[in-house]
């Protein structure tokens, strides 16, 4: 497997036609939608309506960019503001697995580990314990479980130092964007160390007018109840959720006017660190280790290594961000390339901008300009044309595409279509008036056509309040919309250049 994920191979079979020419060059496209084929259309092709018509008929406010490339050649057959550069939302995951593919290979595992900073003599540790965080965006609640039972098989009984935390392997950062709602769960904290995608599971039950509320870090076989995040019902309607930083904990509350009989969420986590580390205490004394209260670790811990934490080789870990399009996971990724290709951890924008740089460099997409690894930033910009180039460069290489996932094709009334002759792999990207799609398309024809779709409002994004507007008006029906275009296009091009 490792052979072929190999730099010489993605190197010489995606990348080399760029450096031989036969993906060079400009687009032999206009810049403007185009009432016909704008490049050399396929023999047998068929009518279809033109790109221009379908974007008047989609009624978008704001921008639309899109190309459409022959991934045998890289030739641009079609393209309407292709080198526009607009907001890729998660579609920018389909570049961060990419560049971590690349840079850290498909053997890298990360790895989460328990150190003695002293000797362990008959069952006792001299020294401090400390739980080292390795970047893992994968490290759930079992794993913790896991570490906690080998760390008995060792024998240790007791520790007389303290119980440290360490997460310095990443850069601290409270949210990977500070624009998003409070609440937002796929907005956590970034750290080296971090568990359930730094998400709290809150529950609520209503009893004889009484409520029952849990906070715990779930999974598929445990439920251990957490202190480190609070909550608590507030007499109010608005805001649904409140947040404060009490120090050595996170204080929640949330508006009795909107809970109804009952129901759960996930919460994101601001302090990943005494997280992880209450969930660990709690496994640790099931097994009749007892630990203090935890304290954060300024510096990388050095010692004895008692039990670790492996986790799944990095496709595995990729195709699951693709799968659910997991930001804590992308950024994890992405600022441990950046980290090997720096030769040091670095912040999360300089992380962006490496990878940027890595993309313009390495798939030749001119003007990427990202800023973050996730694409839950809407400052971040691509421009479909290079994008779908780059897609076309990699596709012979054959590594994003057992990625990707099937994009869903559905008929007039909006139900799936289980049959359709198109196939479709492609990733999703969506923010609030911002709906992305790119990957490829295999036609009844025997073409695979690379494409990307960005659409866009910034006039209407600029409107929203994120504290409170958790579905601001209108934005539904627009990204709707955007997914009826994006279908339209792809049936276009299967019709025109499908073979």
């Amino acid at each position: 497997m490792t052979n072929s994920y190999s730099r010489r191979l993605f190197i010489g079979t995606a990348l080399a036609a760029l450096a031989q020419g036969a993906f060079a060059g400009a687009p032999e496209v206009s810049l403007r939608p185009v009432a016909r084929p704008s490049g050399p259309v396929r023999k047998g092709a068929v009518a279809a309506p033109s790109a221009e018509a379908l974007i008047t008929k989609a009624n978008l406010s704001g921008q639309v960019g899109f190309a459409v490339a022959d991934t045998t050649t890289g030739q641009v057959l079609e393209e309407a503001d292709g080198m526009t550069a607009l907001p890729p939302a998660s579609v920018t995951k389909a570049v961060t697995a990419l560049y971590a593919l690349e840079v850290l290979g498909p053997a890298h595992r990360f790895e989460t580990r328990l150190i003695a900073t002293g000797p362990v003599e008959n069952g006792v540790l001299r020294g401090d314990l400390v739980l080292a965080g390795g970047g893992d965006p994968s490290l759930d609640t079992n794993a913790l479980a896991g570490m906690a039972a080998a760390l008995k098989t060792t024998g240790l009984r007791e520790v007389r130092g303290r119980f440290l935390v360490w997460g310095g392997a990443v850069p601290f950062r409270r949210a990977i964007d500070e624009g998003q709602p409070e609440h937002a769960g796929y907005n956590p904290a970034l750290s080296g160390l971090n568990l359930n995608y730094n998400r709290v599971h809150f529950e609520w039950k209503r009893a004889g007018g009484e409520y029952r509320i849990t906070m715990d870090a779930r999974s598929g076989k445990y439920r251990p109840d957490v202190t480190v995040a609070r909550m608590r019902i507030a007499d109010r309607a608005m805001p649904v959720y409140t947040y404060s930083d009490a120090g050595s904990r996170e204080d929640w509350t949330v508006a009795r006017a909107a809970l109804g009989d009952g129901g759960a969420r996930w919460l994101p986590v601001r302090k990943p660190e005494l997280y992880a580390a209450e969930v660990f205490a709690t496994f640790a004394r099931s097994h009749g280790i007892e630990l203090g209260k935890p304290e954060l670790s300024g510096s990388a811990p050095g010692g004895a290594l008692l039990a670790s934490h492996r986790s799944a080789p990095l496709p595995e870990i990729l195709r699951e961000m693709m799968r659910y399009s997991t930001n804590l996971t992308a950024e994890m990724v992405g600022l441990a390339a950046s980290k090997k290709r720096r030769g040091g951890a670095v912040a999360l924008e300089q992380s962006a901008q490496e990878m940027s740089l890595w993309a313009q460099s390495r798939l030749g997409m001119a003007g990427a300009d990202l800023k973050d690894h996730s694409g839950l930033s809407d400052r971040s910009r691509l421009g479909a044309a290079a994008l779908a180039q780059a897609l076309a460069r990699v596709h012979q290489a054959g590594h994003l595409t057992p990625l990707l996932r099937e994009f869903q094709l559905r008929n007039s009334q909006g139900q799936p279509v289980g049959n359709h002759p198109l196939k479709v792999l492609a990733k999703t990207g969506t923010l609030h008036f911002v709906s992305a799609l790119a990957g490829y398309v295999a036609t009844p024809g025997g073409a695979t056509l690379a494409f990307a779709i960005f659409t866009a409002s910034d006039s209407l994004r600029s409107r929203i309040d994120p504290a409170n507007d958790e579905r601001p008006p209108g934005a539904r029906g627009w990204n709707q919309r955007s997914k009826q275009l994006q279908q339209a296009l792809i049936e276009r091009w299967s019709a025109v250049y499908g073979g």
